[in-house]
């Protein structure tokens, strides 16, 4: 959500901004709904004035048997009551209609974010890792090793297309993958395991800006809860409508969690395997911060990430995405892109971002600035520590070995009972 006294103070920065998104200007509808608004209000004021002057010239009037004048007073100030409810109102469906428009507008781009129309122009800031070769490289589900236990045709009896049944050896080997995840990042990182709830509310969905906007893209139920398209969800909107104190800041936060996305708009993309499923899991990462912590929060939330990759020993790039390939509420997002020989790229795996005080405007999020003061805006950060799902490609087809078998990273052994291995015929060994 944006300030509107921001936009008020500075119209052509706002709009500049926007620009660099490829959004064309609004400033100047904007103001014109706030003058109307704010109009509205300094006339009820106005009003309201003269009926606390006319009231007190009533008793007046009365006193001095002044009937007429009395009659006159007290029909003024009846209609005067009537006059400002109507005002007031009308300037509450006003500020609903500019809130609802703001709403509606992206966050703006940092300013050293790289301006480009679409992944195109996205900017490779780091690069690990030497992808090994593999001669005749497979995709995940074709693997000798995964097929058994990587079925798409019975989960599409059960559920439909875009989603999946892990079983024996690959099961266990996502599940691994979870914890080894949470246990990183609760252990050397830091942040504070949640089990969060998987529905949530229009207030939730709202706060962390998927609503209005990608309403279409999530599932809700017929009572009006919404599945969670993440944890960012949840996670973040525990600090809706707090004010906390400085010294409280950062709060840091991890789940592991179901996550649902009807993927609205998608057909023909990423269709086949496990890349893109309308029901998958994820260990999220989200930061609460003071505003000044923040830009220094989004690094520290994205070495977290790159450094499961590496653990993992999979290969990866990251990007800082360009102004017109950033999601709806973000300042800035870096991608992370984990080596698929497969597929002989790079695929996303995870994206960090910060909002700034975007979400937290949404929400009513506040600290308690420790030197006193008005309460401020916390910024907010959320980041994929990782996509489980697509880790589970990643291990995988960087494992697979020419017999049909699939050799797991060191970092898993202790989470598979010491096994290091799948089989070509589908059993860890």
């Amino acid at each position: 959500m944006h300030d509107i006294r921001a936009i008020r103070e500075n119209p052509a920065a706002f709009d500049a901004a926007l620009s660099r998104r490829g959004d064309q200007p609004v400033s100047g509808e904007l103001l014109a709904m706030d003058e109307a608004r704010r109009a509205k209000i300094q006339a009820a004021e106005t009003a309201q004035a003269e009926a606390n002057k006319a009231a007190k010239e009533v008793g007046a009037a009365k006193g001095r048997g002044d009937e007429a004048e009395f009659e006159r007073l007290r029909a003024l100030v009846a209609e005067k009551k009537q006059q400002i409810a109507a005002l007031n109102e009308e300037a509450k469906a006003q500020d609903a209609a500019l809130t609802a428009r703001l709403a509606e507008i992206p966050n703006l781009p940092a300013d050293d974010v790289p301006d480009g129309a679409d992944e195109a122009d996205n900017v490779e800031i780091n690069r690990w890792g030497t992808p090994r070769e593999i001669e005749g490289a497979l995709e995940h589900y074709d693997i000798p090793a995964v097929k058994g236990g990587m079925d798409f045709e019975t989960a599409a009896k059960i559920s439909g297309a875009r989603f999946v049944l892990l079983s024996g050896a690959v099961a266990r080997v996502n599940r691994a993958l979870a914890q080894f995840m949470l246990d990183v990042h609760t252990t050397d990182n830091g942040l504070t395991e949640v089990n969060t709830p998987v529905l949530v509310r229009d207030d939730a969905m709202y706060g962390t800006d998927k609503l209005p906007k990608f309403g279409d893209d999530s599932y809700r139920t017929e009572d009006g809860m919404w599945l969670i398209p993440t944890s960012e969800v949840p996670l973040t909107y525990i600090a809706a409508g707090h004010v906390i104190e400085e010294s409280y800041l950062p709060r840091r936060y991890t789940a592991h969690s179901l996550c649902f996305r009807s993927e609205a708009g998608s057909a023909g993309r990423d269709t086949s395997g496990m890349l893109r499923q309308h029901q998958f899991e994820k260990v999220e990462m989200v930061s609460v911060t003071h505003p000044d912590q923040s830009d220094a929060e989004q690094k520290r939330m994205l070495r977290c990430a790159e450094d499961i990759l590496e653990r993992l020993e999979i290969p990866y790039r990251t990007v800082v995405l360009c102004t017109g390939d950033m999601g709806f509420g973000a300042r800035r997002t870096f991608d992370i892109e984990a080596w698929l020989p497969g597929q002989n790229t790079y695929r996303e795996i995870s994206s960090v971002s910060t909002t700034g005080d975007f979400q937290a405007r949404r929400m009513n999020a506040r600290f308690k600035p420790s030197e006193g003061g008005k309460p401020q805006f916390v910024h907010t950060l959320n980041g994929s520590g990782l996509a489980v799902g697509r880790c589970l490609i990643a291990v995988l087809e960087n494992g697979q070995q020419p017999d049909g078998s699939v050799t797991l990273p060191a970092a898993l052994h202790p989470y598979l009972g010491g096994k290091t291995a799948i089989s070509a015929d589908g059993s860890l060994v």
